[in-house]
């Protein structure tokens, strides 16, 4: 008598187990989910409110040749993230203008110039993507969101930079040449016509950069940036 009522008690204990396990899966799994990509800061530049995950600091990661993907330091998550707040505000941005919208083309080529940055190739692109649980389709929502933010930078500044030509004769005498010379001693300097196309695109590059930070310095003055947990 008291074998049976063990054995019924075993079984109903065991039933218990099996129900609570496929109960709490779902709830385990939600909390890992909650660790591991944890919410990591919100940005809202006037348009919406967007969220950065501890996921989205690792995908920036993998896509950067030469930086760690497993067990990131503190200053590289950091870093990533800064870069993520910066390209969420352009964005945000960019959404104005729908005459911007990235193609296809566009796209790929952007994935292409990536590609090109790692010594390994496409396979060391996709094997650092993998191991971030960075899928081909979010690479490819990452490169359109890159595309849309490059084509916004020059609808925005490079249409109205100006490079004079006392500019590009004073970069080429303060700068170019010793430089040149310090580089490539003991050869024969290019003249000032042989340089203008490089000079005139180092300075645009350099006048673009130097709008697009204080852009961006501005940006974040009016958006409402909240860090929710450090990295």
């Amino acid at each position: 008598m008291n074998i049976t009522i063990g054995i019924k008690r075993a079984k109903a204990y065991c039933c218990c187990l099996l129900f609570l396990s496929f109960y709490l899966l779902p709830f385990t799994f939600c909390l890992s989910q909650q660790v591991v990509d944890r919410m990591v800061a919100t940005v809202n530049g006037g348009v919406r409110t967007d969220l950065i995950t501890y996921s989205d600091l690792v995908w920036q990661l993998a896509l950067q040749p030469d930086t760690p993907v497993e067990r990131p330091s503190s200053e590289d998550l950091n870093h990533a993230l800064q870069i993520l707040i910066s390209q969420r505000l352009i964005i945000q941005e960019a959404e104005k203008i729908p005459t911007i919208t990235p193609t296809d083309e566009e796209v790929r080529n952007e994935l292409n110039d990536l590609i090109q940055r790692f010594p390994g190739k496409a396979a060391e692109l996709y094997q650092r993507a993998a191991s971030a649980g960075l899928t081909r389709e979010h690479i490819d929502e990452i490169m359109r969101e890159r595309v849309e933010i490059s084509k916004y930078l020059n609808f925005r500044f490079r249409s109205f930079v100006v490079v004079t030509p006392q500019e590009v004769s004073d970069y080429y005498r303060q700068t170019y040449v010793p430089r040149f010379r310090q580089r490539s001693p003991g050869r024969i300097i290019p003249t000032l016509d042989e340089a203008r196309a490089e000079i005139e695109k180092t300075l645009t590059e350099s006048k673009i950069e130097s709008e697009t930070d204080e852009f961006l310095d501005a940006a974040r003055d009016r958006a409402e940036v909240v860090i929710l947990s450090s990295v």
